[in-house]
């Protein structure tokens, strides 16, 4: 395999934890290395009592997510990545896959935003989600909170301008393909999976 960082990008409800995993199934050699992952195990570890303490972990998760992308690239690895990338990151990896001769192949997820918030609205629900993602107010010993009364669910109008303002649905880095995952089961796995297989 070419050095590679593979990343899973556009709008939030698209599954792509889901096409991480069938495509580490197909190449695993991959590492995958998730944003969400490493903010996850700061807000276990540290807790957060307000949004800008919150905010505060967010920063030091990218920047850890950074570090440790940095080191792979390091010894040769190669990467599968996935998140809502926009702007904001693109900066950061373009710098450092140019700097470590590295390609870069974005799947981007699409979907109709109404499709995909109620998708959003059951996974924030889901007992998997971590409560983090759901609260402004969070420590570990807080497993008893009912979801459904968390207070820092989406409603629709914020999600739609998450999808429509930040960029998700424009992202692209090197090679890129676009998926459209309203419907899963019109979703071209093969054809995904080629367009890989022809890059790395």
């Amino acid at each position: 395999m070419k050095k590679t960082l593979i990343l899973l990008a556009g709008y939030p409800g698209t599954g792509k934890s889901y096409m991480a995993n069938i495509i580490i199934k197909n190449f695993p050699e991959l590492r995958l290395l998730s944003p969400d992952d490493i903010k996850e195990k700061f807000w276990d570890k540290y807790g957060f009592d307000t949004l800008e303490q919150k905010e505060e972990l967010i920063v030091r998760a990218w920047n850890t997510y950074y570090d440790e992308m940095e080191q792979d690239f390091l010894h040769g690895k190669s990467l599968i990545s996935d998140y809502p990338f926009s702007l904001k990151q693109k900066p950061t990896l373009e710098k450092l896959t140019k700097q470590y001769g590295y390609q870069v192949c974005t799947i981007r997820l699409i979907g109709q935003i109404e499709v995909l918030f109620e998708r959003q609205k059951q996974r924030d629900l889901d007992n998997s989600r971590h409560l983090g993602h759901i609260l402004t107010s969070y420590h570990r010993s807080d497993s008893k909170i009912e979801r459904k009364n968390a207070d820092n669910l989406l409603d629709y109008t914020e999600f739609y301008k998450r999808c429509t303002q930040r960029g998700y649905g424009e992202f692209d880095l090197g090679d890129t393909i676009e998926v459209d995952v309203s419907d899963y089961e019109k979703i071209e796995y093969p054809k995904i999976l080629q367009w890989l297989e022809d890059r790395v």
